[in-house]
């Protein structure tokens, strides 16, 4: 049985993705910050078949020990500070979180995976590392020029993607994705930005004996607003 640890498994997405995994077979483990986080206990009453891992993306340790536990053949990474506005007053957190959490996720991967055992890791990348446009619609090869501390954060969470892989041969692809919404995002306006993180993830399998280009398989993306059970399946 495939084994997937999902971060950020108390949002929107993770919900989402952990009901589609568990409907594909996988062993399903999410991380989850502290041991008496209220959210856990809504996850195990709402989705029994998920096994609660305790970590956090600001605790390199924490996320060795999650990986050990877990032992994923895949890692999702939705976890963050997810807000853009929030952003903007909490830049140091964010910068903490959203992007150095994917480099501390990344490092684990590469220490606890070693040379026998490829882990595979998805990064959930955002449109807002566009920022301000060059072109419409985006793909892959646009620049990026991001307009919040949030933007600033994902394009390195996605550069850090592209870093590992190529330096270290890591199974390591991002997904460059856009609004969307659904019955657990009250506010819409403010949902994250991700979507179809299984299907990037298996499409960069087919790829990868080549070579994945600029953070991911290539996709093409338009700015639209989806609906989040869609996008994680």
């Amino acid at each position: 049985m495939p084994r997937a640890l999902v971060t950020g498994i108390t949002g929107q997405d993770g919900r989402h993705l952990a009901e589609f995994l568990h409907a594909k077979g996988y062993e399903v483990f999410g991380l989850v910050k502290g041991q008496n986080n209220p959210k856990a206990e809504s996850i195990r009453e709402e989705f029994p078949f998920v096994d609660i891992v305790p970590g956090d993306l600001a605790d390199f340790s924490s996320l060795v020990s999650a990986l050990e536990r877990s032992r994923p053949d895949e890692v999702y990474n939705l976890g963050g500070v997810s807000f853009v506005a929030m952003s903007f007053n909490q830049a140091e957190l964010t910068a903490n979180i959203t992007g150095l959490g994917v480099l501390r996720m990344l490092e684990a991967i590469r220490l606890v995976g070693g040379s026998d055992r490829n882990i595979r890791f998805y990064q959930a990348s955002s449109s807002e590392m566009f920022g301000k446009v060059r072109e419409t619609p985006q793909n892959e090869l646009t620049p990026f020029h991001p307009r919040s501390p949030y933007g600033v954060a994902k394009v390195f969470g996605h550069d850090i993607t592209v870093n590992y892989r190529e330096s270290y041969g890591l199974f390591a692809c991002s997904g460059i994705l856009f609004n969307h919404e659904g019955p657990w995002e009250p506010f819409a306006a403010a949902a994250l930005m991700v979507a179809a993180v299984y299907g990037v993830v298996r499409l960069a399998a087919r790829v990868y004996a080549g070579a994945l280009l600029s953070g991911g398989a290539r996709l093409r993306w338009r700015q639209a607003w989806k609906a989040a059970r869609h996008m994680a399946g």
